[in-house]
């Protein structure tokens, strides 16, 4: 007997099939195009599906090179991306202008070099004046490397493939995860999430938007001065709501929301989960992030205190050239979602936004005291607290921050930039990568220097690149001696050095990058500090005649980067004589760590 028969014998007579079965109804006409309208529905449903993905564009004259390509990419990304392929720079220019038309965002283009009419450097140019976000790969033959150097001067090219790139899953795949991945960390697609409303230039609109790019979460700006739909997110509102407004996708609205409300409604992290720890570091900078990862990875109950959004000021950088490793560079927001991912990954918790506004010795603990009365012990502490930059010293400073003057990149500010006038005050690196970062954006930008030239403290690299760039302009030996305008800053003073001149100019965004002072008055009284408030730590703690600090309670001198409290350690920024580099802040946070072990060691 089979086993369908079996069955239907189990079931016993009731449950067997009838000895004649009805007649199969005919389908009808109707039936017919019930059908295909629905297959054709569905293959409507499928097509807009494919069309909403993000583009990856392959451009190569070799027809089965092209054709490897697509099928290496379709293998790996065709679930989540719209392959595309083109076999000149022509047809690929032409597909740039149909995803423009549609308003399709591509996310990567991966180019070969040699090719007969234009070269892959020489399509790149052009495709990035239209989707400057993407990422670029090109791909060349050993021979072509030059090309490739010259095109991360001339592109930013992101990656260079030398040709075969067999076997895809050890020399393909690895480089277009890492890049996708970090143009997805920026990407801001349509999408039904939170909406700030709020006027385009303002202190309070300006906070709520930094701390949600700070802590990398995607949301959508409505002016009220331009945008109806702004009108609905008012009306949605209290009568009496003030300015700026958010929205979350369940409709809930909260009015010119603190840190704290935006962090609970986020769901961010606030709380210990415990009471000690063996590390807690107090700042989440390059420096606390470094630490973070190699404490948990070695087994350290570890706590991170951030009083804003991990990354500080290096994560608001545009772009850092010099960081080992990143021959094309990476942001600041690239490297700190990197770094709090793998220091979580290993176990650290990261609570932020909150505020450490006391330290006190309980020997051998160490207490911190947070802004909301909670008390957390731990065994060793680092003070990664980092640095902000000085106030500009001049008349409508503080009545137009955030309404048109920044301190520091403010890429928040991006967006709202386009086709203005943007003054940039610094001479330092961090000065010269926000002037080429807002070149991108803005039709004309002026850098402001105090010395006689940029090559006094900016890197050559950056020198080079804004010579290169050719919105940009240099003022030397200038200042800004006055700042004016309505509800938002509108005109600035300048004082030209040589002349002694002064002269009024029109300014809608400004931003400043003169000097750095540590956070550290919340230290006062506790470990010793220099005469601008860096932290003293290692040798610098001895006086002349040798002698350790009165309040220093063992016989041993401290250790490197160890301060006047023993156990209590200092990295990056906030270290007097540190050297004020993301690459020096890392090296510093990671033999912070070796120093606590050998403190739990040996005292």
């Amino acid at each position: 007997m089979s086993a369908a028969r079996g069955d239907a014998a189990a079931r016993g007579p009731a449950a067997a099939a009838p000895a004649t079965a009805p007649a199969a109804t005919a389908p009808t006409t109707a039936d017919a195009a019930a059908t295909a309208d629905i297959a054709a529905a569905a293959a409507a449903t499928a097509e807009r599906a494919e069309s909403r993905k993000p583009v990856i564009l392959a451009v190569d004259d070799d027809p089965q090179v092209l054709r490897a390509v697509r099928r290496d990419l379709r293998s790996a990304y065709g679930d989540r991306y719209r392959v595309l392929g083109a076999s000149s720079a022509a047809d690929a220019l032409k597909i740039l202008d149909s995803l423009d038309e549609r308003g399709h965002d591509p996310a990567l283009f991966l180019v070969d070099q040699r090719m007969p009419d234009v070269t892959g450097v020489e399509f790149l140019l052009e495709a990035v004046s239209r989707f400057p976000d993407a990422r670029r790969v090109l791909l060349t033959a050993y021979a072509e490397t030059d090309a490739a150097i010259t095109a991360i001067n001339r592109v930013r090219l992101d990656y260079y493939l030398l040709k075969p790139w067999d076997p895809p899953h050890e020399r393909l795949f690895p480089v277009l995860d890492d890049l996708l991945s970090d143009w997805l960390a920026t990407y801001r697609p349509a999408y039904d999430g939170i909406i700030v409303a709020g006027h385009l230039v303002s202190p309070g609109t300006h906070a709520v938007r930094d701390f949600f790019t700070r802590n990398g979460q995607p949301f959508r700006f409505l002016n009220v001065e331009r945008d109806p739909e702004a009108l609905t997110v008012i009306a949605a509102a209290r009568a009496d709501a003030a300015l700026p407004l958010v929205r979350f996708p369940d409709g809930a609205v909260l009015s010119a929301p603190s840190d704290t409300e935006l962090a609970r409604r986020l769901g961010l992290a606030t709380t210990a989960s415990r009471p000690h720890y063996e590390c807690v570091i107090v700042g989440a900078g390059p420096a606390g992030l470094a630490a973070g990862v190699y404490a948990a990875s070695e087994g350290l109950s570890t706590l991170m205190l951030d009083s804003r959004a991990p990354g500080g000021q290096a994560g608001t950088s545009s772009l850092i050239e010099n960081y080992l490793g990143f021959p094309s560079g990476l942001s600041g927001g690239d490297l700190t979602r990197r770094a709090t991912i793998q220091a979580s990954r290993f176990g650290a918790e990261i609570l932020h936004p909150v505020e450490v506004v006391s330290l006190t010795r309980d020997d051998p603990a160490k207490v911190l005291t947070l802004a909301d009365g909670t008390e957390i012990s731990a065994e060793t502490v680092l003070l990664a607290t980092g640095v902000s930059y000085n106030r500009l010293q001049a008349p409508g400073a503080d009545r137009f921050e955030g309404a048109g003057l920044y301190y520091g990149a403010a890429t928040t500010e991006s967006s709202a930039c386009i086709s203005q006038h943007v003054f940039i005050v610094g001479g330092a690196n961090s000065a010269g990568q926000a002037a080429v970062h807002f070149a991108k954006y803005a039709a004309r930008v002026t850098v402001l220097v105090r010395a006689a030239s940029l090559e006094a403290s900016m890197s050559r690299y950056l020198v080079d690149e804004i010579g290169r760039t050719p919105n940009i302009e240099v003022r030397v030996r200038t200042t800004v001696v006055a700042l004016d305008g309505g509800e938002h800053l509108e005109r600035i003073t300048l004082h030209d050095g040589d002349t002694g001149a002064d002269t009024e100019v029109p300014a809608r965004f400004m931003f400043t990058f003169i000097g750095a002072r540590p956070h550290t008055d919340w230290l006062n009284g506790v470990v010793e500090r220099d005469e601008h408030g860096f932290v003293l730590t290692g040798s610098d703690l001895i006086a002349n005649g040798g002698e350790l600090p009165a309040e220093w309670s063992l016989e041993r001198a401290p250790y490197p980067l160890e301060t006047s409290v023993p156990g209590v350690f200092a990295a990056g920024d906030v270290r007097a004589r540190s050297v004020k580099r993301v690459a020096s802040g890392v090296g510093e946070g990671a033999m912070a760590v070796s120093l606590i072990h050998r403190y739990r060691s040996m005292g």
